[in-house]
């Protein structure tokens, strides 16, 4: 099992799939804030 982490191929794969998650999770919670859906206090001035 340790060999086969330790291939380039499966790293690299890994990796990828790791960053797309936090990429995903970033993008998700931007979206969910909203860019104009701030919360400012004076919004309806």
């Amino acid at each position: 099992m340790k060999q086969f982490f330790q291939r380039p191929v499966v790293t690299f794969i890994l990796r990828t799939l790791f960053y797309a998650a936090i990429l995903l999770l970033l993008v998700y919670l931007y979206s969910y804030r909203g860019v104009g859906g701030s919360h400012f206090i004076y919004n309806e001035f």
